[in-house]
């Protein structure tokens, strides 16, 4: 067992509300973020900083030197275990692979083929890059989901002289990683941990989960294309503008070297495959996601060996810094007990045995909770709350976690870390999108999402 030369403490209730406090005051400073002119990254890092100040006068976590087995020691700053390093070795791989990849001239030819086989029509297009955002989720992290669907939906648009429809088709697709997210056991890992407390098996998990995906994502389309206008092409003038783009769309324009656009191709092949089956696979099952992108990001970078430093030059810093100081916020609020407040508080509200009001109630509580807090360590507190409880596998309460979980990064930009990418992919393409803003664009497809999940967890499951 460690031995720190600090030691966590009890935690009382008072400090447990000065920290939820803390949280609440974060979560309004990024909701202000364009009043108070600061990017997310210094909100949190500040915030990161604070939190870790006080759990440091209160005691709250394990500080100073690790005790080994066998009496080595080692100085590990509280803050780097804090990190899901996963996480952020999954963003910067995939960015990585996907910026050179996209030198080769792969996603361009792609996204013409698309659009091609749209006929130049936006909503088709909408519909082809909505499916494959779900597909994509369902199999590959939904970051990296995000940033090669979204990559290519920005080719696509700028092919057809519609970048003002970039938002919707980002906003849309971004939301649409949480619903692809939820179609099998190994999409998320909140699935993953719900899935084994509960002994749900991958075939049961397809089967009763892939209805509300394939219906959620047919109205979340349909919303988006009335919600940011997104229409077929009508009068005759659109038709034939279109029709003269999309015949003098050359895919092999892009394409400086055959060997090299094949080389990209099988990799991208290839690196879905690995990444999918990540979990089952001898070695990268123990190495995990974030190397997998890793290694593939090196691999593509040796094609630029000896100018690497323009690809890591157009990394965003500002997402990874954010991403770090809110791991390491969440890392605090779990010692300072205030998960478990929200896990209680949950708890109370569905109550000891199974009912209709308290399965909803589940549902809906999670999602808010999710949305402002990781959904992991949230997911895995509400599966001992219903284990403790002696919950049968086939308990509908299972589900609501599952949804409320995965639904509830729809709810605020933070939420969850692919809609996080989706709004920093705007910000490249000069779309801002504030906090409020995501709120506001994205509250009405969460809530519609989130009572057709209550719905069919109600009627379907229960």
């Amino acid at each position: 067992m460690h031995e720190t030369a600090h030691t966590a403490q009890s935690v009382t209730f008072e400090i447990t509300l000065l920290f939820l406090g803390i949280l609440l005051v974060m979560i309004v400073a990024l909701a202000l973020e364009e009043k108070i002119h600061a990017k997310k990254s210094i909100i949190v890092g500040i915030m990161a900083a604070v939190c870790l100040l006080l759990a440091d006068f209160y005691q709250l976590m394990p500080l100073g030197e690790i005790l080994l087995p066998g009496g080595h020691k080692i100085e590990m700053p509280v803050y780097i275990p804090a990190v899901d390093w996963g996480v952020i070795t999954i963003i910067l791989g995939s960015s990585l692979f996907v910026d050179v990849t996209s030198r080769s001239g792969l996603f361009t030819w792609i996204a013409i083929k698309l659009t091609k086989t749209s006929g130049g029509d936006p909503l088709k297009l909408l519909w082809f890059y909505c499916v494959m955002t779900v597909l994509f989720s369902a199999v590959l992290n939904n970051v990296t989901a995000m940033i090669i669907v979204g990559s290519l939906t920005a080719v696509s648009l700028a092919k057809l002289e519609r970048q003002p429809l970039l938002l919707g088709f980002l906003l849309t697709e971004g939301l649409l990683t949480n619903i692809g997210g939820l179609l099998t056991l190994i999409s998320s890992v909140p699935n993953i941990i719900v899935g084994n407390a509960a002994g749900i098996s991958f075939v049961d998990f397809f089967i009763k989960a892939s209805p509300f995906v394939a219906v959620a994502t047919v109205i979340t389309v349909m919303m988006s294309a009335r919600v940011f206008s997104i229409s077929r092409l009508k009068d005759s003038d659109e038709k034939e503008h279109a029709a003269f783009l999309v015949s003098s769309f050359d895919e092999n324009d892009g394409i400086q070297s055959r060997g090299f656009f094949w080389f990209s191709a099988a990799m991208l092949i290839l690196f879905i495959l690995v990444i999918a089956s990540t979990t089952v696979l001898p070695v990268a099952k123990d190495l995990g996601m974030g190397f997998v992108a890793m290694f593939f990001a090196a691999i593509m970078l040796l094609r630029y060996k000896s100018e690497v430093d323009r690809f890591y030059k157009a990394i965003d810093w500002d997402l990874i810094a954010f991403f770090v100081a809110l791991f390491v916020v969440i890392n605090v609020m779990e010692h300072a007990q205030v998960l478990t407040l929200i896990g209680k508080g949950i708890g109370i509200l569905i109550g000891e045995q199974q009912n209709i009001p308290g399965t909803g109630l589940l549902l809906i509580a999670s999602a808010i909770a999710s949305s402002v807090t990781d959904n992991i360590p949230l997911s895995a507190m509400l599966a001992k709350i219903l284990a403790a409880n002696g919950t049968p596998g086939d308990s509908p309460l299972w589900w609501s976690v599952v949804f409320g979980a995965n639904l509830g990064g729809n709810l605020t930009p933070i939420g969850s870390a692919s809609t996080l990418v989706a709004v920093t992919i705007m910000h490249k393409h000069k779309l801002g999108l504030s906090f409020m803003g995501f709120v506001k664009k994205a509250f009405l497809f969460a809530v519609v999402q989130l009572i057709i999940a209550t719905a069919f967890v109600l009627v379907v499951l229960y």
